[in-house]
């Protein structure tokens, strides 16, 4: 599903990664390192956020020579997600779902899975950070991406939640949909089954 080929990204002189391949089937992948060992780094390489060397692929669809179809299949929830204080959580919700294509009624379903209603048409700037986590995780789910990244989702989100994000996980994965994840905390084996374990050290990754 996700194939990444001969990919370098260095800042300046500092080589931060280099991995000559990596292939990850549909399914949940725990992405795993220590804190600057380049997970976040990674997660932005696979978004199509930053510039590379390599290749990236998704269902062979490639980020190289079809830029606009590869990113489409991809959503992105960064683990501290700043928006435009100025701007409602609905207005940033149906820019997402003009881009995406989604449908009003998928808008509406993020909404309440996520409980999100009674503070969503206030301004970002008067969220919570336990707010904005949860509108960033509403946007992750929006619309049918193949992969969703999840850069650290438990930081900041209430306990009462964490059973709605597993679920919708669970659910999104009977649907094909893959997930990549970071996370210093291990997931509950009975609320999520691992497909594989990515370790991000020594500038590299390795599968367990």
């Amino acid at each position: 599903m996700l194939s990444l080929q001969q990919v370098k990204k260095s800042y300046s002189s500092q080589l931060i990664l280099n991995i000559s391949e990596l292939n990850l089937p549909t399914g949940i992948h725990w992405l795993r390192g220590k804190n600057g060992s380049g997970k976040t780094t990674l997660m932005k390489i696979i978004a199509g956020q930053i510039p590379f060397e390599g290749s990236i692929a998704i269902n062979d669809i490639s980020l190289m020579y079809n830029p606009v179809s590869y990113r489409k299949q991809i959503s992105y929830a960064e683990a501290e997600p700043l928006y435009p204080g100025f701007l409602t959580g609905s207005e940033l919700l149906r820019f997402v779902q003009k881009v995406r294509k989604a449908s009003h009624q998928d808008r509406e379903k993020v909404v309440n899975d996520w409980n999100i209603s009674g503070f969503i048409d206030n301004r970002v700037e008067t969220y919570s950070s336990g707010m904005v986590k949860k509108l960033s995780l509403a946007i992750a789910f929006l619309g049918q991406p193949k992969l969703v990244l999840l850069d650290e989702p438990l930081i900041t989100l209430e306990d009462s939640a964490l059973p709605i994000l597993f679920q919708l996980v669970r659910d999104r994965v009977q649907e094909g949909v893959s997930f990549l994840i970071t996370s210093h905390q291990a997931f509950p084996e009975s609320e999520l089954r691992l497909t594989s374990k990515v370790m991000v050290e020594n500038q590299t990754v390795r599968v367990e």
